[in-house]
C-alpha cells in the first residue's frame, strides 16, 4: 500500500493544502501548534467515520460542535479530503474523494467519489459515486473489464446521509479498491510511545500489535516469543547492536497473573524488571517490536520517535523505519530532532508552516537553498537547524 497523495481543504488548521508525490518513508517537521498531529488525525478521522458515521467522527474529532470545529475556522465551504494511493507498486492509480458538509443542522457525506485511473492517459473510471446517501457503485470485477461501456453500476440508498458508502463494499472481496482503501482506513496505526505507560507489569491477556502508547509491550513480547520465535530472534538482534551489554528479553507471567518485562544484561546474572531499565533500552526495544510487526500496519504514524534516545541511535532507528516502508508499510514521522533528520534524504521530508492561522505543507526537494545546500554535501538536520526550513525552524 503507498499513499502518493493528500489534499486537505477547510480541515482543522489545512484550510487549503497538499502533499503530492508522497515517498513510502517521511518526514514532517514543524513549529509546535502547526498542524503535524493534526495531519495525522485526517487518518484517525477517516477510520471512525468507516466504523461509525461522519456525525460521531466529526464530534469525537471536535466535540459537542462537531462540523463547526473541525471546519477550518473562517471557512464556508465543505470539509474535503481527498487521498490517492496505489494497492501495490504496479497497481492503478486509485483516488477517494470525501466532502462532508451540512444540511438542516445535521453533517452529511456531501460527496463521495472512489475512482480509478486506468494506465498514464485517460479519464479515471469512477468506481463509486455518492451524494447525500444516495448513489451508484460498479457491482463488476474491474480488473476484468477494458472498456467503461462494460462497467455495470447499481443504484443504491443508504440508510442515512452521514454514513460512508465504502462502509458496507468493503466487507466483499470482490471490489478491491474498497477492500485495499477499508485495509488502509482500519488498519493504520499512530504510535505515540510512552515509557512509564511500558513499564509496570500487565495483567495476564494477549496481544498481537503494540497498542498507541505501549501499555502492552510486555504481551507483544510474549506473544512474539512464543508465535514468532525466529522474528523475536531479529528483534533481540538488533537490540543486542543497538543496545551494548543485553543479551535478552523476555516475558514472565507470575502466579498472581501479572506478565513481566525482563531485560539480562550479560554482566549480571539475573534479570532486570523494566521498570529498573534506561529509557532508551526500553525504547529501542518498544520500536524493533513495532517495526517487525509480522503482519505490519499499511500506514504506521510515529509521533517524535527522539524522545528519550541517545542520538547515536536515531540515524540507525532512521533506517529501521525506512526498511519497515519498503517491506510494504508506509511510515510519516514526526520529529523535532536535528540528529534524526541528518538521516533523512532530501525526497523524504516536509515541514509544515503557519501562514494567517492555516498551515501550509513545503517540501525540502522544492526549495532550491536546501536543495542545493544537501547537493553539496550539507545534512538535513544541520539545515533545519540553521533555520533554512522557513517558519519552522526549531523552537
Amino acid at each position: 500500500m503507498h499513499i502518493e497523495a493528500i489534499k486537505l481543504k477547510n480541515f482543522k488548521s489545512f484550510r487549503q493544502a497538499e502533499m503530492l508525490d508522497i515517498p513510502k518513508f517521511c518526514v514532517i517537521v514543524g513549529a509546535n501548534g502547526s498542524g503535524k498531529s493534526t495531519l495525522f488525525t485526517v487518518f484517525e478521522f477517516l477510520r471512525t467515520a468507516l466504523a461509525s458515521n461522519i456525525h460521531t467522527a466529526l464530534v469525537k474529532l471536535g466535540g459537542n460542535r462537531g462540523f463547526q470545529e473541525v471546519r477550518s475556522r473562517g471557512a464556508s465551504g465543505n470539509i474535503e479530503i481527498e487521498i490517492k494511493f496505489r494497492e501495490t507498486d504496479t497497481s492503478p492509480l486509485i483516488t477517494y474523494f470525501l466532502s462532508v458538509g451540512e444540511k438542516h443542522g445535521r453533517p452529511i457525506v456531501a460527496r463521495e467519489i472512489l475512482k480509478y485511473r486506468r494506465g498514464s492517459g485517460g479519464q479515471p473510471w469512477h468506481f463509486l459515486d455518492f451524494s447525500e446517501g444516495e448513489g451508484s457503485s460498479v457491482t463488476n470485477e474491474i480488473d476484468q473489464v477494458t472498456d467503461v461501456k462494460q462497467l455495470n453500476r447499481e443504484q443504491q440508498k443508504l440508510k442515512s446521509p452521514d454514513i460512508l458508502a465504502v462502509k458496507g463494499l468493503a466487507q466483499f472481496e470482490r471490489f478491491p479498491a474498497v477492500v485495499a482503501l477499508g485495509n488502509l482506513i482500519e488498519n493504520w496505526h499512530i504510535s505515540d510511545f510512552h515509557i512509564n505507560r511500558a513499564r509496570p507489569e500487565q495483567e495476564a491477556g494477549y496481544a498481537e500489535h503494540l497498542s498507541r502508547n505501549g501499555e502492552n509491550l510486555s504481551l507483544v513480547t510474549e506473544f512474539l516469543h512464543s508465535r514468532h520465535p525466529d522474528i523475536f530472534h531479529q528483534v533481540l538482534q538488533k537490540l543486542t547492536e543497538r543496545v551494548p551489554g543485553i543479551t535478552s528479553v523476555d516475558a514472565k507471567t507470575t502466579e498472581e497473573g501479572k506478565v513481566l518485562l525482563r531485560f539480562q544484561d550479560g554482566a549480571f546474572e539475573d534479570p532486570f524488571l523494566a521498570r529498573y531499565v534506561s529509557d532508551g533500552t526500553i525504547k529501542m526495544f518498544a520500536y524493533l517490536v513495532l517495526l517487525y510487526d509480522p503482519e505490519p500496519h499499511p500506514l504506521l504514524c510515529v509521533e517524535e520517535p527522539e524522545n528519550q534516545l541517545y542520538p547515536t541511535l536515531l540515524w540507525e532507528l532512521a533506517e529501521e523505519f525506512r526498511a519497515y516502508a519498503e517491506r510494504g508499510g508506509q511510515v510519516f514521522v514526526s520529529s523535532h530532532s536535528p540528529d534524526f533528520l541528518n538521516a533523512v534524504g532530501l525526497d523524504e521530508v516536509y515541514w509544515l508552516v503557519k501562514e494567517n492561522g492555516c498551515t501550509l505543507i513545503k517540501r525540502a526537494r522544492d526549495d532550491q537553498q536546501v536543495a542545493a545546500f544537501i547537493k553539496e554535501g550539507d545534512q538535513m538536520g544541520y539545515l533545519w537547524k540553521e533555520g533554512f526550513f522557513q517558519g519552522a525552524g526549531p523552537q
